[in-house]
C-alpha cells in the first residue's frame, strides 16, 4: 500500500519506520530543510514543502494513494490535507493535539476517516489507522505479549454470542469492549457481540493466531509487530 505523510515530526517520522518495516511504500511532506535532508540520509522519498497545498499533494502522487496521514503539529495543516485527500478517495488520519480537539473533530468532521492524539499510544496508532483493518496491534507489552484490537465481523464464529460465551485461550484476556457505535469501556457479562463491535484483548504471541480467528474469523492477516 502506499501512504503520504504530512509532517516529518516526532510521531510523522516513527510512524514512516513502522510502515516502511511492513514494506508500505510512504513519502513525506516537511518544511523543514533540516528534517527533509536528514529524511532523504536515512533513504526515504521526502518531498519539502506545505502539506496543505494541493499542488505539493498532487505532485507527490495524492492520486495513487491508499491514504494520507495529517500528522504536523499544526491542526490546520493536517485538517486541510486530510480534506484534499478525501476528495482524492484516500483514506484520512487527522492527528489532535488534545482531548477537546479530538472530540470536537470526530464529532463534527465526518469526512475525516480516523482522529487520532498518538501522544497516548505513539505511532503505532498512528500506523493502525492509516492500514485499517479489523485487526489492529495497539503495543507490544512485553517480549511476549501483545495488545490487540479486534472487530467482530459479518464471518465471526463468535457473533450474536455473549461475552460470558466467549473463551479465549489460557494466554489471553479481554480488557474493553465497544459497541461499534459507542465507546471502549469494561467489559459486561451480558454485552453482546455483533459486526463492528470491537474487543481488546492482551495476549501471548503464541495464541494471537487463535485469538484472531474466535474473533474475527479466517483472515489471511498477519498480525503487525511493534507496538508503542
Amino acid at each position: 500500500m502506499r501512504f503520504v505523510i504530512v509532517g516529518a515530526g516526532r510521531v510523522g517520522m516513527r510512524t514512516a519506520r513502522v510502515l516502511r518495516e511492513e514494506d508500505h511504500d510512504v513519502v513525506i511532506i516537511e518544511p523543514d530543510e533540516t528534517k527533509v535532508s536528514r529524511l532523504d540520509d536515512e533513504g526515504f522519498d521526502v518531498v519539502q514543502g506545505d502539506g496543505s497545498d494541493e499542488e505539493t499533494l498532487l505532485a507527490v502522487g495524492l492520486e495513487d494513494a491508499d491514504g494520507i496521514a495529517g500528522l504536523s503539529g499544526d491542526l490546520v495543516v493536517n485538517f486541510v490535507a486530510c480534506m484534499i485527500g478525501k476528495a482524492h478517495d484516500c483514506r484520512t488520519v487527522l492527528r489532535v493535539d488534545d482531548d477537546y480537539r479530538e472530540y470536537v473533530v470526530q464529532k463534527y468532521a465526518s469526512d475525516v476517516d480516523e482522529v487520532i492524539y498518538p501522544e497516548r499510544l505513539g505511532a503505532i496508532a498512528a500506523k493502525n489507522a492509516l492500514v485499517g483493518g479489523n485487526i489492529r496491534a495497539v503495543a507490544d507489552i512485553a517480549q511476549n505479549l501483545q495488545l490487540v484490537q479486534l472487530t467482530i465481523t459479518p464471518e465471526s464464529p463468535m457473533r450474536g454470542y455473549s461475552l460470558t460465551e466467549l473463551e479465549l485461550p489460557a494466554d489471553s484476556r479481554l480488557l474493553a469492549f465497544g459497541k461499534a457505535d459507542g465507546r471502549l469501556e469494561l467489559p459486561g457479562p451480558d454485552d453482546s457481540l455483533e459486526a463492528g463491535d470491537r474487543v481488546v484483548i492482551i495476549a501471548d504471541f503464541s495464541v494471537l493466531r487463535d485469538v484472531e480467528q474466535i474473533i474475527v474469523g479466517e483472515t489471511s492477516h498477519v498480525t503487525a509487530t511493534g507496538g508503542a
